[in-house]
């Protein structure tokens, strides 16, 4: 668990994307089989499932297997606004939550900083009116850091989202330091760098040594990794397989790997 910076509330270090994985239209066997990964999720101790509208019908399948599971009391619901009209953020909010059957979200982002400055404005009238518990900004693939910083160092953020994995390391160098220093909660996106982290180095052995950081596979190899630095708040992996669920779930428990070890891990991966 960690405790959200500026908060008296903790969240399970692994969550849930659905980019992708989650957009499967109204077919209901790929529906019913999304649901038995969210049950899965929630059975190992996840509680955060972010989305975005952008994501194709990937709203409307978790609502449809919250529904199924009765599961609307067990989330962490994040989403994102995501539309260059800035008068839309409150209408935007209430779309997506008829799509999930959520009356309100713990946490609205703005998506990939479109629109952001009148999103932002109105996210910080609807968090000071109890529409929303949590605000914040999101950006992947290593854009617009520069500009991303900026935001962080005058708006008063609650999350950021970023990505970070243990090849795309850039954001160690200013956004992790500069979130610790707002007490800004970060949650990690592409943390698999979407799969490719798998495709590259799955068929390569683990180090003889990772048993000293809590890691049997590659998935908890990754996510451990990230979870142990210590400004990162929440890392969302996306899966469509429950044994994939099973194996990004395990990184919530045993051992982290100190600084020491982190490195080593870079290292490892480096030499590949």
């Amino acid at each position: 668990m960690r405790q959200i910076p500026g908060a008296n509330e903790s969240i399970p270090a692994i969550g849930m994307g659905t980019w992708i994985t989650f957009n499967v239209g109204g077919d209901e066997q790929l529906v019913a089989q999304r649901t038995r990964v969210l049950k899965t999720f929630f059975d190992l101790g996840g509680t955060v499932v972010d989305g975005s509208p952008m994501y194709g019908t990937a709203a409307d399948v978790i609502g449809e297997a919250l529904d199924s599971l009765g599961a609307h009391d067990r989330i962490f619901a994040a989403t994102k606004i995501w539309t260059g009209d800035e008068s839309e953020t409150r209408q935007e909010a209430a779309r997506s939550g008829r799509r999930w059957g959520l009356d309100q979200f713990d946490l609205l982002q703005v998506h990939n900083l479109l629109g952001w400055q009148g999103h932002l404005e109105t996210l910080k009238q609807m968090k000071a009116n109890g529409d929303v518990r949590y605000i914040g900004i999101t950006t992947s693939h290593g854009r617009r850091h520069r500009e991303f910083a900026q935001i962080m160092e005058r708006e008063p953020l609650d999350f950021v989202q970023l990505t970070y994995n243990v090849l795309d390391r850039e954001v160690e160098n200013r956004l992790l330091p500069l979130a610790r220093e707002r007490r800004i909660g970060v949650i990690v996106n592409r943390p698999f760098q979407g799969g490719s982290l798998f495709r590259r180095f799955q068929s390569e052995p683990l180090p003889d040594w990772v048993g000293e950081v809590g890691v049997s596979n590659w998935a908890e190899f990754f996510l451990k990794f990230i979870i142990s630095h210590p400004a990162v708040t929440c890392a969302i992996p996306a899966t469509s397989k429950v044994e994939h669920m099973k194996e990004n779930m395990g990184a919530l428990y045993g051992a982290l790997p100190d600084a020491d070890q982190r490195q080593r891990m870079a290292d490892y991966v480096r030499s590949l």
